[in-house]
């Protein structure tokens, strides 16, 4: 099984343009980002779903849609928004050009085998199977019918087989499957096959499971199946649902680690929604995107950008391009929640993190809705000698004898890095 150093960091189309993406965008993100990102370790360039509709052009599905699919059932790019895709070359010519910018390049794809594939019946690759012997009719996602799940069988093994082998052939670094994630123990077998498929397909790929949110009781099989898995459903940019992510996070955080990493889902920052209006941004105040940011990092979740990047602000882009903030994302380890309670009338939570370079992380959340002071006692977080700290948002370094005393904002925060 492949295990990244790090959490997957990259950029991925469906916050701005849903199930309408378009090679041409991902081309210009892809530019942007090794032009801009690259050298903080932004790297994946990830299509989201239904690259292989050809009629797709917001974030709702046409059912039953007539699907770009091969003769051996495995769906393909449609060339009318993937134009190099033409004559067979499925993603291979996408996939260079990113590798070409020195980036990664994933797809997302639904668990499953085509029901249109199933309906015409065609031949598994390499087997004498077909699509019918694969299907599992009583196992259809309920919120996009593009697929049949898969039985437990050797056809169902050949099946994935082949679709993973053409994406190693494609030279996909990255996948994301969907309808799985919170389907167990219903689809474990699937997730099962689906593993075993990636890890047998000659190409080192990252395996990361939607949508959330994630069943803690199969933590432990999720570590041993993929790199990343959700624990909520769609993200949005929503107060209510980032401050739900304070207890999902508190849950899943102890998860973290070699090679395999608890997703709080994507950031919905900048231009999102892009295929309504040019003129959408993300609804999430500054403060609210540091906090984001703060809880992302801090608890090293994978960081996938969802606005279109190519229209960046300059406070968005100090938002993915501060060093300290990416470096905590890289060295936090153990973080947790150390409390949660008012101070003067206003919520705090406090997390903390060791360094893997020595030291201590600190972040200090204000979630109420106004401004407001948190002294905290060093002694709380377990340190009994005065301190050297540097907040990593400003670069700014003090001292603390005894306590840490700051001001932060309605649902801002601040992190200090502690040594």
């Amino acid at each position: 099984m492949f295990k990244p150093s790090v959490a997957p960091m990259g950029w991925n189309s469906w916050d701005c343009y849903g199930a309408a993406v378009t090679e041409e965008t991902v081309r210009a993100n892809a530019k942007f980002m090794a032009d801009n990102l690259k050298e903080y370790g932004w790297e994946y360039m990830v299509v989201d779903i239904q690259w292989y509709e050809p009629g797709a052009t917001s974030h709702e599905y046409r059912r039953f849609a007539d699907l770009t699919m091969d003769e051996y059932g495995r769906l393909m790019p449609a060339p009318n928004r993937f134009p190099s895709a033409a004559d067979g070359k499925g993603f291979k010519p996408l996939a260079d050009y990113v590798h070409s910018l020195g980036l990664k390049f994933g797809i997302h794809i639904m668990r499953g085998i085509p029901r249109q594939a199933v309906a015409a019946n065609t031949p598994i690759l390499g087997t004498a199977f077909t699509a019918k012997d694969a299907a599992r009719y009583n196992s259809i996602c309920y919120w996009n019918p593009d697929m049949y799940g898969i039985e437990d069988n050797d056809a169902g093994r050949a099946y994935y087989a082949s679709i993973l082998n053409l994406y190693a052939s494609w030279d996909v670094d990255f996948i994301k499957c969907d309808d799985i994630c919170r389907e167990l123990p219903r689809e474990e077998a699937e997730l099962l096959i689906l593993a075993d498929a990636v890890n047998n397909c000659g190409r080192d790929m990252v395996l990361s499971l939607s949508p959330g949110p994630a069943l803690l009781e199969k933590a432990e099989l999720y570590k041993q199946t993929a790199n990343m898995w959700r624990i909520t459903d769609d993200f949005w940019d929503r107060w209510d649902l980032l401050y739900a992510m304070f207890e999902r996070a508190e849950k899943w955080s102890i998860h973290a680690g070699a090679g395999h990493y608890p997703d709080a889902d994507m950031l919905p920052i900048g231009p999102i929604r892009q295929n309504e209006s040019k003129k959408n941004r993300t609804r999430f105040t500054k403060d609210e995107q540091i906090t984001m940011m703060t809880l992302w990092t801090i608890m090293r979740s994978p960081l996938m950008i969802g606005g279109d990047m190519t229209r960046f602000d300059d406070f968005t882009m100090g938002l993915v391009s501060n060093e300290n903030i990416l470096k905590m994302h890289r060295n936090s380890r153990h973080a947790h929640k150390v409390l949660q309670r008012e101070f003067d009338g206003r919520e705090f939570i406090v997390w903390t993190a060791a360094s893997a370079e020595s030291g201590m992380y600190v972040a200090l959340f204000n979630t109420s809705d106004e401004k407001g002071k948190i002294t905290l006692p060093l002694s709380e977080l377990e340190v009994y000698l005065p301190v050297s700290a540097t907040e990593l948002w400003t670069g700014v370094s003090t001292e603390f004898e005894s306590e840490i005393s700051v001001s932060v904002n309605s649902h801002g925060a601040v992190v200090f890095y502690i040594k």
